[in-house]
């Protein structure tokens, strides 16, 4: 819903918000924010907030540190976790030089960038998620550890599966912000968990599982426990997935779908870097059923890519090898830039790959490309992307291998 700045005056006045919270991402897709008292909002909205952008990785440094939050009407929500009585509430902001350009290393703009070209050729992205995450308890001193709140596994129920009043709790508290989960189960792993959200527009998408991500963060710590979305936090179980299912609709009706599939096959690796942040991201790949082979097929959960049987505005396709770790909108711009390019060369789609991998015999696997199988392999085949560089900032490149 489109709201005008004079609308949120009002309704911080009529709610009696105390506090907001400006929020961003650093390069990561960590979420940042700075709270501001409601009688400054104005000021926010016509100049803009003050950040020291040298005290945060790749955003600047002492000698240029200056950088401006301007909040979005678009994106208020309440936080139902925060008292009634002097509330609070959450605003997505973006970023700008003191002169007003957009800061070129503000990961929401190079997304909307990417939406701005895609609809320039008649083409509308949605994007829905799926999140996994472990809950842990917490030791005497409030610090987290590796016992796994329940030993439940996939889709079981109460009372091995200790999470579901916490899931309820993060879905209720989810909608109460107008966000909309589909549906949540326990996942595999001990204390693992899943809630998956049907599509959106991509910026809209990578907001929301921004915030997701706070709260059941928030949720987990209230109910005394430590929610972990690190994509391996147990070496002997599951890795922690964060799928994400792409369609595409065209203002001349056009079926995309092939497109879709062949685009991100092509780009895959180049952009694993970005899917896949973090060392231990490489744990997971090619274990417990998280994808490690370049291949598709309908239906198959073993592939890296999936055809879900869906039907209508369903269709879609579901990319299997991201992990909570990746920063959504840098993932979201990349398979975006990732399907023009398979649209514009007319990509041919490999054949599908219908067989169970995970049963497969050692000359099937040889036959087939293999994603990256480490970071420093992924750190190489992003360096060395003509496709990345024109679309990531070298800055943002460089320091993601550096890490």
């Amino acid at each position: 819903m489109k709201y005008s700045q004079k609308e949120i005056m009002q309704y911080v006045q009529e709610e009696d918000v105390k506090f907001i919270r400006l929020a961003f991402c650093d390069i990561f897709g960590k979420q940042k924010n700075i709270s501001i008292m409601s009688n400054e909002l104005e000021r926010a909205f016509t100049y803009g907030i003050a950040i020291d952008a040298s005290a945060i990785e790749g955003f600047g440094d002492e000698t240029c540190s200056d950088l401006f939050l301007h909040p979005e009407p678009d994106t208020l929500m309440p936080l139902p976790w925060r008292p009634e009585e002097g509330s609070v509430v959450r605003m997505f902001c973006h970023i700008t030089y003191p002169d007003g350009t957009p800061f070129k290393y503000d990961s929401r703009v190079i997304l909307e960038k990417a939406i701005q070209t895609a609809s320039e050729e008649g083409l509308q992205f949605f994007f829905g998620t799926e999140q996994e995450f472990y809950l842990f308890q917490l030791d005497d001193l409030g610090e987290p550890t590796k016992i796994p709140y329940d030993h439940a596994g996939y889709m079981d129920i109460a009372p091995e599966d200790k999470g579901e009043n916490i899931r309820r709790e993060i879905c209720l508290t989810l909608e109460q912000m107008g966000i909309h989960p589909e549906s949540s189960h326990h996942e595999q792993g001990p204390g693992q968990n899943e809630i998956d959200f049907r599509y959106s527009d991509p910026l809209t998408a990578a907001d929301n599982a921004l915030t997701f991500q706070t709260v059941v963060k928030a949720v987990a710590l209230r109910n005394g426990l430590y929610a972990d979305f690190n994509p391996k936090p147990l070496s002997n179980q599951p890795g922690n997935g964060f799928h994400i299912n792409i369609s595409v609709k065209s203002a001349s009706e056009a079926n995309y779908m092939n497109a879709i599939i062949a685009g991100i096959l092509d780009k895959i690796s180049e952009m694993t870097l970005f899917l896949n942040p973090l060392e231990s991201s490489y744990e997971r790949l090619g274990k417990n059923k998280a994808p490690l082979y370049i291949s598709w097929s309908k239906e198959n959960r073993s592939q890296l890519i999936r055809v879900p049987a869906a039907l209508g505005e369903y269709q879609r396709v579901e990319l299997r090898s991201p992990d909570p770790s990746t920063n959504t909108y840098l993932a979201f711009a990349l398979i975006i830039y990732a399907v023009l390019e398979g649209i514009h060369n007319k990509i041919k789609l490999p054949p599908s790959t219908d067989i169970n991998l995970y049963q497969a015999d050692k000359d099937t696997l040889v036959s087939l490309k293999q994603l990256p199988d480490n970071f420093k392999s992924a750190c190489f085949k992003a360096a060395d992307s003509p496709f990345i560089r024109k679309h990531i900032p070298e800055a943002i490149l460089n320091i993601y291998c550096k890490q």
